[in-house]
């Protein structure tokens, strides 16, 4: 199903790893939790068998969004990076990720200590990324098949809450879930690109707002997908 970590996980992955960090600094990446968790993580484990072709894997740490099947990516690492960086993350914070996809986010958002809840629409994917996340050493996040915008309000309430997808709008159930003091990023748009949206809670009703810049992702749709 997915490339084998021992003997896929090599030097020249190792070295890969070390040059895309180079290149994320450059791009303004400060934050040295992140950019050791991208060094660490092996991304082209990511990418499954049956829909890559072993091309592919030359790509894997080109700063890019690459094809993992089902009509998903997986992020740009940059993408990646900066959206953990914007949340600001304390050692045991609860984070909820809307759109689980192939992991890559959520290991990420572990190797920086977070406590990780995520959801994801896609059956297919959901099922293959909870077998494949602990085979490589990232079994601590709750992951649950179901529908992004109604989150996941049974461990709520969240400190973080990060959006993979671009949304026509921010749920408000989300909102519900996300605890006073805490932070919501959200890319809203129809489009090729989003805006970033950066929301934090300041009470019940009231939330402090900025745009973080246009970036592209694929559409946050609704409902569960049996697919």
């Amino acid at each position: 199903m997915f490339y084998n970590v021992s003997k896929e996980d090599e030097y020249l992955f190792q070295g890969k790893r070390k040059r895309l960090v180079e290149i994320l600094k450059t791009k303004g990446i400060k934050n040295e939790k992140v950019l050791s968790a991208i060094e660490k993580i092996p991304r082209h484990l990511f990418f499954d068998t049956t829909t890559a072709r072993p091309a592919l894997l030359d790509h894997a740490y080109s700063d890019k969004a690459l094809p993992i099947g089902a009509g998903q990516t997986i992020s740009q690492p940059y993408t990646v990076a900066f959206q953990t960086e914007q949340l600001d993350l304390k050692p045991g914070e609860k984070v909820l990720e809307i759109g689980t996809g192939c992991g890559y986010q959520t290991a990420v958002l572990l190797e920086v200590g977070a406590k990780v809840y995520s959801i994801e629409r896609q059956k297919t994917l959901f099922d293959k990324t909870k077998l494949f996340l602990p085979y490589i050493g990232y079994g601590g996040a709750k992951l649950v098949y179901g529908d992004g915008y109604k989150g996941m309000p049974q461990f709520a309430p969240y400190d973080k809450i990060i959006v993979t997808a671009g949304a026509p709008y921010i749920p408000n159930d989300l909102l519900i879930q996300l605890k006073i003091g805490g932070i919501l990023l959200i890319p809203l748009g129809e489009g090729e690109t989003q805006e970033m949206v950066w929301l934090k809670k300041m009470s019940e009703t009231n939330f402090d707002k900025k745009i973080l810049g246009n970036f592209k992702f694929v559409p946050l749709l609704q409902n569960k997908s049996g697919n």
